[in-house]
């Protein structure tokens, strides 16, 4: 469903200049998820090892994207693309 929302978005505003992406992230290392692998560490290690990176995200890494593709940086950037910030883990 985003991405067909981040499609049909695309499409009735890029002739105005908009860029229009979705950025998808994984599971990021917050007070919730810190709180979690503490009740809960065995199931907390076995998400872990399913990312191929073998951590979680620290929460300035997904800000880092958004605010490149926010940046004039990514101005020729293709519109329409789900920017997939989760350390490999939809790779399975």
């Amino acid at each position: 469903m985003l991405q067909s929302l981040t499609k049909s978005s695309t499409l009735e505003y890029a002739k105005d200049g908009i860029r229009i992406n979705a950025v998808c992230p994984g599971i990021i290392e917050t007070t919730m998820v810190t709180r979690m692998d503490k009740i809960e560490r065995s199931e907390m290690d076995d998400l872990i090892r399913e990312i191929p990176i073998g951590r979680l995200a620290d929460p300035e890494e997904v800000v880092n994207i958004v605010l490149f593709l926010y940046s004039d940086a990514a101005s020729y950037i293709i519109v329409r693309q789900a920017i997939l910030v989760d350390g490999g883990y939809t790779i399975h």
